[in-house]
């Protein structure tokens, strides 16, 4: 009898191992899945804009800014990733008051400016409707 008992409690056990293998197995796979659909948000917030930057590139659309001005940093942001296709004009020399001639030369007295084409530049943070509306460029 105790042959038997033995025999059924090793079956127990595996049956039980196996329910703990396919719950551990089910837990990793849910973590996979909320990973990924994090990631991919991520991704699709910081990218949302890539078209629609590239299209401001192509239609001539120029921001002037400088790196130490905090309306230049919020409209740089309202791109996220997506404004390293932004066609851009840094206008601050590092260690000096002085400003960058081809900003000068452009009229540039307040940042952020946005030139569009042959346009005189148009001031301040603009936002993605107006640069659209200006542009002709779709927002996603």
């Amino acid at each position: 009898m105790s042959e038997e008992r033995r025999k059924r409690q090793q079956e127990r056990d595996s049956s039980a191992d196996d329910g703990k293998r396919k719950k551990v197995l089910l837990y990793g796979i849910a973590l996979i899945l909320l990973a990924g659909a994090f990631i991919g948000g991520r991704y699709y917030r910081n990218h949302k804009y890539d078209a629609f930057a590239k299209c401001l590139a192509t239609k001539q659309a120029k921001m002037y800014g400088l790196y130490w001005c905090p309306h230049c940093i919020e409209q740089k942001e309202m791109f996220g990733a997506a404004f390293q296709y932004v066609t851009y004009q840094e206008c601050a020399i590092k260690g000096s008051s002085e400003i960058v001639p081809a900003c000068k030369i452009a009229g540039i007295k307040l940042f952020p400016s946005w030139q569009f084409g042959m346009e005189t530049p148009k001031e301040g943070v603009l936002s993605m409707e107006a640069l659209s509306d200006k542009t002709g460029c779709s927002l996603p």
